[in-house]
Protein backbone atom coordinates (compact mmCIF):
# COMPACT_ATOMS: atom_id res chain seq x y z
CA UNK A 1 0.00 0.00 0.00
CA UNK A 2 1.17 3.42 -0.95
CA UNK A 3 2.17 6.31 1.74
CA UNK A 4 -1.10 8.21 0.08
CA UNK A 5 -3.45 5.25 0.28
CA UNK A 6 -1.96 4.40 4.09
CA UNK A 7 -2.91 8.47 4.59
CA UNK A 8 -6.04 8.22 2.85
CA UNK A 9 -6.92 5.03 5.21
CA UNK A 10 -6.13 6.62 8.57
CA UNK A 11 -7.89 9.78 7.39
CA UNK A 12 -11.15 7.92 6.96
CA UNK A 13 -10.53 5.55 9.63
CA UNK A 14 -10.73 8.87 11.89
CA UNK A 15 -13.43 10.42 10.33
CA UNK A 16 -15.63 7.19 11.02
CA UNK A 17 -16.03 8.39 14.72
CA UNK A 18 -18.39 7.33 17.52
CA UNK A 19 -21.87 9.08 18.01
CA UNK A 20 -22.22 9.79 21.73
CA UNK A 21 -26.21 9.80 20.66
CA UNK A 22 -26.87 6.56 18.34
CA UNK A 23 -23.53 4.32 19.90
CA UNK A 24 -22.25 3.85 16.39
CA UNK A 25 -19.90 4.86 14.45
CA UNK A 26 -20.58 6.71 11.39
CA UNK A 27 -18.58 8.56 8.55
CA UNK A 28 -18.09 12.26 9.13
CA UNK A 29 -15.60 14.76 7.14
CA UNK A 30 -17.75 17.53 8.79
CA UNK A 31 -15.87 18.59 13.00
CA UNK A 32 -18.05 19.95 15.73
CA UNK A 33 -17.09 23.25 14.97
CA UNK A 34 -17.78 23.15 11.30
CA UNK A 35 -20.92 22.54 12.32
CA UNK A 36 -21.18 25.22 14.12
CA UNK A 37 -20.52 27.36 11.76
CA UNK A 38 -22.82 26.04 9.36
CA UNK A 39 -25.59 26.73 11.58
CA UNK A 40 -24.13 30.16 12.58
CA UNK A 41 -23.72 31.14 8.84
CA UNK A 42 -27.28 29.92 7.85
CA UNK A 43 -29.36 31.28 10.76
CA UNK A 44 -29.73 34.63 9.49
CA UNK A 45 -30.48 33.66 6.10
CA UNK A 46 -33.24 31.58 7.52
CA UNK A 47 -34.47 34.68 9.16
CA UNK A 48 -34.00 36.44 5.92
CA UNK A 49 -35.98 34.03 3.99
CA UNK A 50 -38.26 33.09 6.18
CA UNK A 51 -39.12 35.73 8.58
CA UNK A 52 -39.11 34.92 12.54
CA UNK A 53 -42.72 35.47 13.92
CA UNK A 54 -43.39 38.20 15.71
CA UNK A 55 -43.76 37.53 18.97
CA UNK A 56 -40.95 37.97 21.56
CA UNK A 57 -42.87 35.94 24.08
CA UNK A 58 -43.35 33.02 22.28
CA UNK A 59 -40.31 32.84 21.15
CA UNK A 60 -39.05 32.68 24.26
CA UNK A 61 -41.10 29.78 25.60
CA UNK A 62 -39.78 27.63 22.54
CA UNK A 63 -35.85 28.68 23.28
CA UNK A 64 -36.23 27.62 26.58
CA UNK A 65 -38.14 24.53 26.12
CA UNK A 66 -35.86 23.41 23.79
CA UNK A 67 -32.87 24.25 25.91
CA UNK A 68 -34.07 22.00 28.56
CA UNK A 69 -33.89 19.40 26.38
CA UNK A 70 -31.04 19.94 24.66
CA UNK A 71 -29.68 20.31 27.93
CA UNK A 72 -30.07 16.75 28.48
CA UNK A 73 -29.39 15.37 25.17
CA UNK A 74 -25.50 14.66 24.49
CA UNK A 75 -24.34 17.09 22.94
CA UNK A 76 -25.32 19.40 25.49
CA UNK A 77 -22.74 21.90 24.78
CA UNK A 78 -23.69 23.11 20.84
CA UNK A 79 -24.97 26.59 20.79
CA UNK A 80 -28.56 25.39 20.93
CA UNK A 81 -30.87 28.17 19.54
CA UNK A 82 -34.70 27.27 18.94
CA UNK A 83 -36.72 29.45 16.86
CA UNK A 84 -40.23 29.99 15.48
CA UNK A 85 -40.29 30.70 11.76
CA UNK A 86 -43.37 33.23 10.66
CA UNK A 87 -44.88 29.77 8.02
CA UNK A 88 -48.34 28.70 7.69
CA UNK A 89 -46.72 25.39 6.67
CA UNK A 90 -46.72 22.25 9.12
CA UNK A 91 -43.00 21.76 9.49
CA UNK A 92 -40.22 21.45 11.41
CA UNK A 93 -36.02 21.42 10.67
CA UNK A 94 -32.69 21.55 12.22
CA UNK A 95 -29.33 23.15 10.80
CA UNK A 96 -26.07 21.61 11.74
CA UNK A 97 -24.91 23.38 15.20
CA UNK A 98 -27.82 22.80 17.15
CA UNK A 99 -30.33 25.52 14.88
CA UNK A 100 -33.45 24.14 15.20
CA UNK A 101 -36.90 26.43 14.01
CA UNK A 102 -40.49 25.28 13.86
CA UNK A 103 -43.20 26.81 12.15
CA UNK A 104 -45.79 28.95 13.91
CA UNK A 105 -47.92 26.16 11.18
CA UNK A 106 -46.93 23.17 13.28
CA UNK A 107 -47.71 25.16 16.61
CA UNK A 108 -51.41 25.76 15.58
CA UNK A 109 -51.74 21.95 15.05
CA UNK A 110 -50.48 20.69 18.11
CA UNK A 111 -52.44 20.32 21.83
CA UNK A 112 -49.82 20.40 24.56
CA UNK A 113 -46.22 21.15 25.57
CA UNK A 114 -45.47 17.35 25.61
CA UNK A 115 -45.89 17.70 21.77
CA UNK A 116 -43.82 20.37 21.24
CA UNK A 117 -41.07 18.93 22.98
CA UNK A 118 -41.86 15.56 20.96
CA UNK A 119 -41.25 17.83 17.93
CA UNK A 120 -38.37 19.67 19.14
CA UNK A 121 -37.04 16.21 20.57
CA UNK A 122 -36.71 14.86 17.13
CA UNK A 123 -35.07 17.74 15.74
CA UNK A 124 -32.31 17.73 18.52
CA UNK A 125 -32.45 13.95 17.49
CA UNK A 126 -30.81 14.95 13.91
CA UNK A 127 -28.69 17.12 15.12
CA UNK A 128 -27.20 14.61 18.03
CA UNK A 129 -27.16 11.88 15.65
CA UNK A 130 -25.34 14.00 13.14
CA UNK A 131 -27.78 13.37 10.52
CA UNK A 132 -27.30 16.14 7.98
CA UNK A 133 -23.70 16.72 9.10
CA UNK A 134 -23.58 12.83 7.72
CA UNK A 135 -25.35 13.67 4.27
CA UNK A 136 -22.96 16.64 3.88
CA UNK A 137 -19.90 14.08 4.11
CA UNK A 138 -21.15 11.68 2.07
CA UNK A 139 -22.40 13.40 -0.74
CA UNK A 140 -19.40 16.52 -0.44
CA UNK A 141 -21.26 19.33 0.26
CA UNK A 142 -19.57 21.04 2.79
CA UNK A 143 -19.72 24.30 1.01
CA UNK A 144 -23.17 24.19 0.71
CA UNK A 145 -25.04 27.42 0.90
CA UNK A 146 -28.13 29.54 0.16
CA UNK A 147 -29.50 29.11 -3.50
CA UNK A 148 -32.22 30.55 -4.97
CA UNK A 149 -34.57 27.54 -6.28
CA UNK A 150 -34.91 29.02 -9.57
CA UNK A 151 -37.92 28.53 -11.52
CA UNK A 152 -36.33 29.17 -15.06
CA UNK A 153 -32.83 28.29 -14.64
CA UNK A 154 -29.95 28.85 -11.61
CA UNK A 155 -28.53 31.69 -13.61
CA UNK A 156 -31.68 33.93 -13.00
CA UNK A 157 -30.86 34.27 -9.59
CA UNK A 158 -27.81 36.17 -10.86
CA UNK A 159 -29.88 38.96 -11.88
CA UNK A 160 -33.37 38.72 -9.94
CA UNK A 161 -31.48 40.50 -6.76
CA UNK A 162 -33.51 37.71 -4.37
CA UNK A 163 -31.17 36.79 -1.28
CA UNK A 164 -32.07 33.43 -1.64
CA UNK A 165 -35.04 31.39 -1.12
CA UNK A 166 -34.57 28.43 -0.19
CA UNK A 167 -31.82 26.65 1.89
CA UNK A 168 -30.03 23.37 -0.09
CA UNK A 169 -28.89 22.39 3.43
CA UNK A 170 -32.70 21.92 4.16
CA UNK A 171 -33.33 19.83 1.69
CA UNK A 172 -31.22 17.02 2.24
CA UNK A 173 -33.41 14.45 2.88
CA UNK A 174 -33.74 12.18 5.85
CA UNK A 175 -33.82 8.27 5.08
CA UNK A 176 -36.32 6.27 6.77
CA UNK A 177 -33.27 5.11 9.35
CA UNK A 178 -32.40 8.89 10.12
CA UNK A 179 -36.22 9.26 11.08
CA UNK A 180 -36.79 6.19 13.05
CA UNK A 181 -33.55 7.16 15.03
CA UNK A 182 -34.61 10.95 15.58
CA UNK A 183 -37.95 9.57 16.89
CA UNK A 184 -36.53 7.09 18.83
CA UNK A 185 -33.89 10.12 20.34
CA UNK A 186 -36.60 12.29 20.92
CA UNK A 187 -38.39 10.03 22.93
CA UNK A 188 -35.08 9.69 24.76
CA UNK A 189 -35.32 13.75 25.47
CA UNK A 190 -38.92 14.01 26.33
CA UNK A 191 -38.41 11.23 29.16
CA UNK A 192 -35.21 12.63 30.40
CA UNK A 193 -37.41 16.15 30.79
CA UNK A 194 -39.90 14.05 32.32
CA UNK A 195 -42.43 15.14 29.59
CA UNK A 196 -45.14 11.88 28.98
CA UNK A 197 -43.60 10.06 26.38
CA UNK A 198 -47.47 9.09 25.58
CA UNK A 199 -48.13 12.40 24.18
CA UNK A 200 -45.73 11.73 21.06
CA UNK A 201 -47.70 8.91 18.72
CA UNK A 202 -50.39 11.79 18.97
CA UNK A 203 -47.84 13.79 17.02
CA UNK A 204 -47.39 11.42 14.40
CA UNK A 205 -51.55 11.13 14.34
CA UNK A 206 -52.14 15.09 13.33
CA UNK A 207 -48.91 14.69 10.66
CA UNK A 208 -50.88 11.84 8.97
CA UNK A 209 -54.34 14.02 9.33
CA UNK A 210 -53.11 17.40 7.52
CA UNK A 211 -50.92 14.94 5.13
CA UNK A 212 -54.10 13.13 4.32
CA UNK A 213 -56.54 16.17 4.16
CA UNK A 214 -53.38 18.12 1.98
CA UNK A 215 -54.56 17.02 -1.64
CA UNK A 216 -58.02 18.72 -0.68
CA UNK A 217 -55.77 21.84 -0.18
CA UNK A 218 -54.16 21.74 -3.32
CA UNK A 219 -52.52 18.85 -3.77
CA UNK A 220 -49.26 19.46 -2.88
CA UNK A 221 -47.17 17.50 -0.30
CA UNK A 222 -46.96 18.58 3.43
CA UNK A 223 -43.38 20.19 3.60
CA UNK A 224 -42.98 18.23 6.97
CA UNK A 225 -43.09 14.93 4.98
CA UNK A 226 -40.87 16.58 1.97
CA UNK A 227 -37.80 16.67 4.07
CA UNK A 228 -39.39 13.96 6.77
CA UNK A 229 -39.92 11.02 4.93
CA UNK A 230 -42.54 8.69 6.93
CA UNK A 231 -41.70 5.14 8.39
CA UNK A 232 -44.13 2.65 7.70
CA UNK A 233 -46.28 2.53 10.98
CA UNK A 234 -44.79 5.43 12.71
CA UNK A 235 -47.13 5.99 15.44
CA UNK A 236 -47.23 1.99 15.71
CA UNK A 237 -43.90 1.70 16.40
CA UNK A 238 -43.31 4.38 19.13
CA UNK A 239 -46.31 3.25 20.80
CA UNK A 240 -44.73 0.05 21.19
CA UNK A 241 -41.21 1.21 22.24
CA UNK A 242 -43.29 3.25 24.98
CA UNK A 243 -45.11 0.07 26.00
CA UNK A 244 -42.06 -1.65 26.38
CA UNK A 245 -40.63 0.84 28.58
CA UNK A 246 -41.00 1.24 32.74
CA UNK A 247 -44.33 2.91 33.53
CA UNK A 248 -42.76 5.01 36.34
CA UNK A 249 -40.05 6.19 33.11
CA UNK A 250 -42.47 7.61 30.97
CA UNK A 251 -42.67 11.20 32.24
CA UNK A 252 -45.78 13.21 33.90
CA UNK A 253 -45.69 16.86 32.23
CA UNK A 254 -48.23 17.33 29.69
CA UNK A 255 -49.21 21.02 30.26
CA UNK A 256 -52.18 20.98 27.78
CA UNK A 257 -53.84 24.42 29.45
CA UNK A 258 -49.99 25.99 29.27
CA UNK A 259 -49.55 25.58 25.96
CA UNK A 260 -52.71 26.48 24.67
CA UNK A 261 -52.45 29.81 26.52
CA UNK A 262 -49.25 30.74 24.70
CA UNK A 263 -50.55 29.78 21.51
CA UNK A 264 -53.73 31.98 22.21
CA UNK A 265 -54.02 34.65 18.98
CA UNK A 266 -51.95 33.36 16.96
CA UNK A 267 -51.43 33.66 13.03
CA UNK A 268 -53.40 31.37 11.50
CA UNK A 269 -52.74 30.53 7.20
CA UNK A 270 -51.36 33.01 5.60
CA UNK A 271 -51.21 36.76 7.33
CA UNK A 272 -52.54 38.85 4.02
CA UNK A 273 -51.17 41.78 5.35
CA UNK A 274 -47.90 40.44 3.98
CA UNK A 275 -49.41 39.99 0.61
CA UNK A 276 -52.07 37.73 -0.81
CA UNK A 277 -53.31 36.70 -4.26
CA UNK A 278 -57.33 37.37 -5.20
CA UNK A 279 -57.56 35.30 -8.64
CA UNK A 280 -54.66 36.55 -10.41
CA UNK A 281 -53.99 39.69 -8.96
CA UNK A 282 -51.69 40.29 -5.83
CA UNK A 283 -52.55 42.61 -3.52
CA UNK A 284 -50.21 43.79 -0.58
CA UNK A 285 -51.42 45.91 2.12
CA UNK A 286 -48.47 47.22 3.70
CA UNK A 287 -46.23 48.57 0.71
CA UNK A 288 -49.69 49.38 -0.68
CA UNK A 289 -49.34 48.27 -4.18
CA UNK A 290 -51.28 45.82 -6.82
CA UNK A 291 -50.28 43.82 -10.04
CA UNK A 292 -51.93 41.72 -12.23
CA UNK A 293 -50.17 38.28 -13.49
CA UNK A 294 -51.30 36.99 -16.55
CA UNK A 295 -53.83 34.14 -16.52
CA UNK A 296 -52.79 30.60 -16.23
CA UNK A 297 -49.09 31.46 -14.43
CA UNK A 298 -48.27 29.68 -11.57
CA UNK A 299 -47.92 32.16 -8.79
CA UNK A 300 -46.15 32.21 -5.48
CA UNK A 301 -46.06 34.99 -2.61
CA UNK A 302 -42.44 34.48 -0.96
CA UNK A 303 -41.04 36.38 2.10
CA UNK A 304 -38.68 38.32 -0.42
CA UNK A 305 -40.36 38.02 -4.00
CA UNK A 306 -43.85 37.42 -5.86
CA UNK A 307 -43.06 35.20 -8.49
CA UNK A 308 -45.00 34.01 -11.65
CA UNK A 309 -44.20 31.22 -13.89
CA UNK A 310 -45.44 30.11 -17.05
CA UNK A 311 -46.92 26.34 -17.06
CA UNK A 312 -44.22 25.25 -18.95
CA UNK A 313 -41.65 27.05 -16.76
CA UNK A 314 -40.36 28.85 -19.40
CA UNK A 315 -40.63 32.30 -18.10
CA UNK A 316 -40.79 34.10 -14.78
CA UNK A 317 -42.34 37.55 -13.50
CA UNK A 318 -40.45 38.36 -10.04
CA UNK A 319 -41.34 41.58 -7.97
CA UNK A 320 -38.67 42.52 -5.58
CA UNK A 321 -37.79 45.91 -3.75
CA UNK A 322 -34.73 46.88 -5.33
CA UNK A 323 -31.44 48.27 -3.06
CA UNK A 324 -30.80 51.85 -4.61
CA UNK A 325 -32.51 54.66 -3.52
CA UNK A 326 -34.05 55.62 -7.15
CA UNK A 327 -35.42 54.11 -10.37
CA UNK A 328 -32.63 54.62 -12.29
CA UNK A 329 -30.54 53.97 -9.94
CA UNK A 330 -31.52 50.27 -9.43
CA UNK A 331 -31.17 50.35 -13.28
CA UNK A 332 -28.05 50.90 -13.66
CA UNK A 333 -27.14 47.95 -11.25
CA UNK A 334 -29.25 45.48 -13.11
CA UNK A 335 -27.54 46.39 -16.45
CA UNK A 336 -24.80 47.16 -15.27
CA UNK A 337 -23.84 43.65 -14.33
CA UNK A 338 -20.88 41.40 -15.66
CA UNK A 339 -22.85 39.57 -18.84
CA UNK A 340 -25.50 42.17 -19.38
CA UNK A 341 -25.86 44.40 -21.91
CA UNK A 342 -28.83 46.41 -23.20
CA UNK A 343 -30.41 49.79 -24.58
CA UNK A 344 -30.41 52.81 -22.30
CA UNK A 345 -32.69 52.95 -19.68
CA UNK A 346 -35.97 54.90 -20.42
CA UNK A 347 -37.64 57.08 -18.28
CA UNK A 348 -41.67 56.38 -17.76
CA UNK A 349 -44.74 56.28 -15.60
CA UNK A 350 -46.55 53.34 -14.25
CA UNK A 351 -49.75 54.41 -13.40
CA UNK A 352 -48.93 57.69 -12.57
CA UNK A 353 -45.87 56.67 -10.64
CA UNK A 354 -42.09 57.69 -11.44
CA UNK A 355 -40.36 54.67 -13.45
CA UNK A 356 -37.34 53.64 -15.22
CA UNK A 357 -37.71 50.78 -17.52
CA UNK A 358 -35.13 48.68 -19.93
CA UNK A 359 -34.47 45.84 -21.54
CA UNK A 360 -31.73 43.87 -21.65
CA UNK A 361 -30.13 40.31 -22.81
CA UNK A 362 -28.10 38.63 -20.14
CA UNK A 363 -25.32 36.13 -21.25
CA UNK A 364 -24.82 32.69 -19.33
CA UNK A 365 -23.19 29.35 -19.41
CA UNK A 366 -26.45 27.93 -20.51
CA UNK A 367 -27.41 30.70 -23.17
CA UNK A 368 -28.25 34.10 -22.98
CA UNK A 369 -31.56 34.55 -21.22
CA UNK A 370 -33.90 38.10 -22.78
CA UNK A 371 -36.20 39.96 -20.52
CA UNK A 372 -37.51 43.29 -19.69
CA UNK A 373 -36.97 45.54 -16.38
CA UNK A 374 -38.99 47.82 -15.22
CA UNK A 375 -38.34 49.84 -11.98
CA UNK A 376 -40.95 51.90 -9.80
CA UNK A 377 -40.63 54.46 -6.91
CA UNK A 378 -43.40 54.15 -4.35
CA UNK A 379 -44.22 54.68 -0.79
CA UNK A 380 -40.12 55.76 -0.50
CA UNK A 381 -39.40 52.06 -1.83
CA UNK A 382 -37.79 51.16 -5.48
CA UNK A 383 -39.83 47.92 -6.75
CA UNK A 384 -38.14 45.71 -9.06
CA UNK A 385 -40.32 44.13 -11.64
CA UNK A 386 -38.10 41.60 -13.57
CA UNK A 387 -39.54 39.53 -16.79
CA UNK A 388 -37.13 37.01 -18.42
CA UNK A 389 -36.75 33.76 -20.44
CA UNK A 390 -34.46 31.96 -22.23
CA UNK A 391 -33.88 34.30 -25.76
CA UNK A 392 -35.53 31.82 -27.91
CA UNK A 393 -38.67 31.58 -25.80
CA UNK A 394 -38.92 35.49 -24.88
CA UNK A 395 -40.87 36.63 -27.71
CA UNK A 396 -44.23 34.03 -26.97
CA UNK A 397 -44.20 35.29 -23.43
CA UNK A 398 -42.56 39.19 -23.90
CA UNK A 399 -45.94 41.04 -24.51
CA UNK A 400 -48.07 38.93 -21.15
CA UNK A 401 -44.91 39.96 -19.19
CA UNK A 402 -44.90 43.32 -20.25
CA UNK A 403 -48.75 44.09 -19.34
CA UNK A 404 -48.11 42.53 -15.99
CA UNK A 405 -45.48 44.84 -15.05
CA UNK A 406 -47.68 48.31 -16.09
CA UNK A 407 -50.24 46.21 -14.43
CA UNK A 408 -48.60 47.65 -11.15
CA UNK A 409 -50.30 50.15 -9.24
CA UNK A 410 -51.11 52.09 -5.96
CA UNK A 411 -53.28 50.24 -3.72
CA UNK A 412 -56.02 52.16 -2.50
CA UNK A 413 -58.86 50.11 -1.45
CA UNK A 414 -59.64 50.94 2.51
CA UNK A 415 -61.00 47.12 2.96
CA UNK A 416 -57.94 45.47 1.53
CA UNK A 417 -55.62 47.93 2.87
CA UNK A 418 -57.20 47.20 6.61
CA UNK A 419 -57.49 43.62 6.16
CA UNK A 420 -56.08 41.73 8.94
CA UNK A 421 -54.84 38.03 9.54
CA UNK A 422 -56.91 35.16 11.20
CA UNK A 423 -56.45 34.10 14.32
CA UNK A 424 -56.43 31.09 16.80
CA UNK A 425 -58.79 31.48 19.70
CA UNK A 426 -60.66 29.17 22.03
CA UNK A 427 -64.18 28.43 23.33
CA UNK A 428 -65.16 26.48 26.45
CA UNK A 429 -68.11 24.52 25.56
CA UNK A 430 -70.75 25.10 28.39
CA UNK A 431 -72.86 22.24 26.57
CA UNK A 432 -72.30 18.94 24.76
CA UNK A 433 -72.25 19.98 21.07
CA UNK A 434 -70.65 19.05 18.00
CA UNK A 435 -68.15 21.27 15.45
CA UNK A 436 -70.90 21.93 13.09
CA UNK A 437 -73.15 22.99 15.52
CA UNK A 438 -70.64 25.46 17.17
CA UNK A 439 -69.80 26.92 13.49
CA UNK A 440 -73.87 27.56 12.91
CA UNK A 441 -73.66 30.15 16.03
CA UNK A 442 -69.83 31.08 15.89
CA UNK A 443 -68.83 31.42 11.86
CA UNK A 444 -65.24 31.17 11.20
CA UNK A 445 -63.65 32.01 8.33
CA UNK A 446 -62.25 28.93 7.44
CA UNK A 447 -64.30 25.63 6.33
CA UNK A 448 -65.09 23.82 9.14
CA UNK A 449 -62.92 20.86 7.87
CA UNK A 450 -59.95 22.76 8.78
CA UNK A 451 -61.50 23.45 12.43
CA UNK A 452 -61.92 19.88 12.48
CA UNK A 453 -58.31 19.01 11.71
CA UNK A 454 -56.85 21.67 14.11
CA UNK A 455 -59.31 19.72 17.04
CA UNK A 456 -58.88 16.40 15.85
CA UNK A 457 -61.99 15.31 15.50
CA UNK A 458 -65.06 15.04 12.95
CA UNK A 459 -67.27 17.65 12.34
CA UNK A 460 -70.01 15.93 13.50
CA UNK A 461 -68.68 14.29 17.02
CA UNK A 462 -69.73 15.16 19.96
CA UNK A 463 -68.04 17.14 22.69
CA UNK A 464 -68.35 17.26 26.21
CA UNK A 465 -69.29 19.94 28.30
CA UNK A 466 -65.96 22.06 29.15
CA UNK A 467 -64.14 20.76 26.17
CA UNK A 468 -61.96 23.61 25.15
CA UNK A 469 -62.30 23.96 21.47
CA UNK A 470 -59.66 25.75 18.60
CA UNK A 471 -61.32 27.94 16.78
CA UNK A 472 -60.19 30.57 14.26
CA UNK A 473 -61.60 33.78 14.05
CA UNK A 474 -61.48 36.86 11.66
CA UNK A 475 -62.99 38.18 8.64
CA UNK A 476 -63.14 36.80 5.01
CA UNK A 477 -60.35 38.44 3.02
CA UNK A 478 -61.22 41.58 0.81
Amino acid sequence: MTRRRVLAAAALAAACALNPATGRRQLSLISESEEIRMGREYDPQVAASMGLYADSGLQRYVQDLGARLAARSERPGLPWTFRVVDDPAVNAFALPGGYIYVTRGILAHLDSEAELAAVLGHEIGHVTARHSASQLSRQQLTQVGLTLGSIVSKDVERYSGIAGAALGVLFLKYSRDNEREADHLGLRYMRRADYDAREMPDVFTMLERVSAAQPARGGRTPEWLATHPNPENRRARIAQEIAALPPDSLGHRVQRDAYLRRIDGLVFCDDPRAGYFRGTEFLHPILRFRLRFPDGWTTQNQRQAVVAVTPDRDATIQVTLAQQPTAAAAARALLGQEGVTGDAPIRTAVNGLPAVSATFVATTENGDLRGSATFVEHGGRVFQLLALAPAARWPTHAAAAERAMRSFAPLTEPAVLAVQPWRIAFVTLDRRATLAELAGRRPAPVPLATIALINRTQPDAPLTPGTVVKWVTGNPRP
